[in-house]
């Protein structure tokens, strides 16, 4: 039997019918969103007749804010905080929902020479020889700083790094390429891109890569669950999507094995 509504004028249906009860949804949601909520936001916002309360912080940080009892109707960190999170009873069992996907990248500044990073040897030896690298604090609870720690651990040159590193704690570390104060920065693929006077080099070779995985959940303690259910909805539509995938990111959850493999 045909379904009544294809998928995208279900969500319009839902949307509007949730007009008639236009709440402000108070919104955590991970740094590697920045620059798509900067699209999404309003088109929400115009779609549903609810407005959102955005703060936007390092996955860690948004982790701790809700394992510690701040009050969200919705959170998007990475998922094993979601889960760490519903294990503790901050979120909903049942209310997890998967948004987007996240790799690891390089930058330079606009114009610089694009160094090779196509291999793990070939990444070390551009890291190696980098004047100055900027990348986010691990401390700081930022996924893209901590996947970054793995990596150099994994070729052997943490020391090495760590002694020109630029650290940045939440905000674009591409913008020390454009004051010059690195030579080459390393964060999420989304949070590269929107940054205006530097250019993507391309992500981690597949050996070091690091997939962040974005998902959301819905906290115990929200005041507005079903406005809350209603942007997740809004988040999975297809016209999300499109901005999801300008922005950097690949929408959804994670990439199901191929056929025949365990």
């Amino acid at each position: 039997m045909k379904p009544l509504f294809s998928r995208g004028a279900a969500v319009a249906v839902f949307l509007l019918a949730s007009q008639a009860h236009a709440a402000e949804i108070k919104v955590l949601a991970s740094t590697a969103l920045t620059s798509t909520f900067q699209d999404l936001k309003p088109m929400f916002e115009k779609a549903s007749g609810h407005t959102l309360d955005l703060t936007l912080a390092p996955s860690g940080v948004l982790n701790k804010r809700v394992g510690d009892g701040e009050a969200a109707d919705l959170v998007i960190t990475s998922d094993t905080g979601i889960e760490a999170l519903i294990k503790s009873g901050k979120v909903a069992a049942g209310s997890r929902a998967d948004i987007a996907r996240s790799g690891m990248g390089v930058a330079v500044k606009a114009g610089a020479r694009k160094p090779d990073i196509s291999t793990p040897e070939a990444f070390k030896a551009t890291l190696l020889a980098a004047k100055s690298i900027a990348f986010t604090d691990p401390s700081s609870g930022g996924a893209s700083g901590v996947n970054f720690a793995k990596a150099i651990e994994k070729l052997g040159i943490a020391d090495q790094v760590r002694a020109k590193a630029k650290l940045g704690h939440g905000g674009p570390t591409a913008a020390f390429l454009v004051t010059g104060e690195a030579e080459i920065a390393i964060q999420q693929i989304s949070e590269l891109k929107p940054v205006a006077g530097v250019d993507i080099v391309g992500p981690f070779p597949a050996d070091l890569q690091t997939i962040l995985q974005l998902s959301s959940g819905v906290p115990t303690n929200a005041k507005v669950p079903d406005a809350a259910r209603a942007l997740v909805i809004f988040l999975g539509s297809p016209d999300a999507a499109k901005v999801i995938k300008d922005k950097g990111l690949e929408p959804g959850g994670p990439v199901p094995p191929p056929k025949g493999t365990i």
